[in-house]
This record gives structure tokens, sequence and C-alpha cells, in this order.
């Protein structure tokens, strides 16, 4: 089997809080009695994913499997995206992170027999990609694809906690201990958007402490944002919570797990192809108003978003 044909798998060894460094020894050999011989590349820092799957495009590589959390499947998905469209390899995923949130869109039980069994089917679905223009924490301009969720407000705060925090306590106390930090933190955003969606376009005003700009449904360990949202239908889901104040805006975000948070005064839900979004009150909320993607802090407001339809393959 030549180098080109055979599968790379792509592992954060510090996914999971190091879950990923102990189980590998496990995992491989699973892995190459379903799919044959495989090459491994570990990452040593963040970023190094995308370069790992950029190179391995540019190389001729036909699969390439990201092991680690939702925040190595985004890497993956950065790398791919570079490739001309007719030269991107396809994705497998093996979920080893902390959020472990895309695979529950993609329908895949959280087990390693049917990571590997999705990935051995040869089974492919096409996927759309988003595509947002932000600020980075220095506050230059830059680009980055999510296949999951972006969000800006409550969520955003909540995962830069999350990656400051130690993981060994597991992702529900990560999640809850770093929500309630967030929720003390958070300031009000009052957000001037610009939505284009089946060619027509219109803008909007809200005032909320979270917006997510949806491709899949979960987020947040488990959070059922957006229940309507489809990972191949050529459109994002925008879901905004508002709330009168902190208490209202808690208590329905604890609805978010079920998806009932959708008929809650406040919430609002907008689809489109296309959104820019800006922070009017940046002064006041600015500092805690921060985005993420795919479970991962990068930047602050202004963005622009565009969705593209079914640009990766994922084997799922």
């Amino acid at each position: 089997m030549s180098e080109s044909t055979r599968p790379l798998l792509i592992v954060n060894p510090n996914a999971g809080g190091g879950k990923a460094r102990r189980l590998f020894p496990e995992i491989r050999p699973v892995v190459e009695r379903a799919l044959g011989e495989v090459d491994v590349a570990f990452t040593d820092q963040s970023g190094h994913a995308i370069e790992l799957a950029r190179d391995a495009a540019a190389a001729g590589r036909t699969l390439l499997v990201a092991v680690g959390g939702d925040g190595t499947l985004n890497e993956v998905v950065n790398g791919v995206m570079t490739a001309h469209p007719s030269a991107r390899p396809a994705i497998g995923f093996i979920g080893q992170g902390t959020g472990g949130d895309f695979r529950k869109t993609l329908g895949i039980e959280h087990r390693l027999d049917r990571y590997v069994e999705a990935i051995a089917s040869g089974r492919t679905r096409p996927t759309d990609v988003g595509w947002v223009h932000y600020r980075d924490r220095s506050g230059e301009k830059a680009h980055r694809y999510f296949v999951n969720i972006l969000s800006a407000g409550m969520g955003g705060l909540v995962d830069r906690y999350v990656a400051d925090a130690s993981r060994s306590f597991g992702p529900t106390l990560a999640y809850f201990g770093a929500s309630l930090r967030a929720l003390g933190a958070i300031e009000r955003g009052r957000l001037r958007l610009r939505i284009k969606n089946e060619g027509q376009e219109r803008e909007e005003r809200l005032g909320t402490y979270m917006i997510a700009i949806c491709n899949g449904r979960y987020f947040g360990s488990g959070m059922n944002v957006a229940p309507m949202a489809e990972i191949d239908d050529g459109r994002l889901e925008v879901v905004s919570i508002g709330g009168e104040g902190k208490l209202a805006f808690a208590l329905t975000a604890r609805s978010i797990y079920s998806g009932a948070h959708l008929g809650k005064r406040g919430t609002v839900h907008l689809p489109c192809q296309r959104i820019s979004i800006e922070l009017e009150n940046a002064r006041d909320a600015g500092e805690s108003f921060l985005i993420d993607c795919d479970g991962e802090p990068i930047g602050g407001l202004p963005i622009e978003i565009e969705v593209m339809p079914r640009a990766v393959s994922l084997r799922a």
C-alpha cells in the first residue's frame, strides 16, 4: 500500500485532558484491523493539525482521521479546505475530547467500534462548512472554517474559561463551573445583524447574551441549541437567547439541553446563507462577548460568516 492510499490518523494527545494519549495504544490496533495499515501523526501545539492535514491533502492522501475532540476535527477540516475541492480527502473522526458534541449530530454512539465502523464503511456524507472572518485576540483580521457551531457571548466566554481550566473532573463539571463563572462576567450585547437567506437580505437588531450560528445541533457538552440544523442543507441556523436579565437568561439556558429554549421568550431563530454581526456596545460588552469556533476560543466581533455547501466529505 502506497503512502497516499494509507489512512493518516491525526492525533491530539492532549484531547480530553490527556485521554487520547493514554488510550491511543488501544485505539490503533482496532483501527488497523478495520482499515489495514495506517500512518500516525501527533500534534504538538494548537494549530498543528491544520498543517498536518494541509500537507496530507497536498500529498494526495485520500482519508484523514481526526483523533481528538471537536477542536481537532475543526483543525483537520481547516487543513483539508486549503486543497482544491476535487482533491480534498475524506475525513473520519474518533472522538476523544471534552465536549463530544459534533458526533451527536452525526448520530454516532460514543464507542470506538462505532467510530471505526463508520470510517470503514466507505460511506461518505457531504457536509457543509461555515467560513468566518473575525478579529483574533490581538485584533488582527483572520478567517477560519467550522463544521459544527460558532457562538458569541456566553458560549464563547464559557469555552474561554473551559480552555483555561483543568479538565480533570470531566466535561460536565468543567462546563458547569465555566458557565457559572461566565454568567457572572457576561454583559448583554446589542447586536446588529445583516442576514442573507434564499436571495433575500435584511437587517436585524438584537439584545442578547448569546448567539450561535449553527451547522450542527449541539454544543457546550450536549446542549441541543439548534434541533432543526442539518449539516448538508446549504444553510446555517442562527439562534439567539436574550432574556430580560441574567436570571431569565439562566432559566432559558437550562432548557437548551432538551431544545425547549426555542419556545421561550427572548429566543430568536433565523436561517441564513450569510450573516454579519457587529457589537454596538463594544465598550461595555466587548471583553465578555467573545467568539468560539467548534468549541475553541478564537477572538471577538465583528464577524462575517457564509456557508460553503457540501465542501467536505465525512465518513459518517
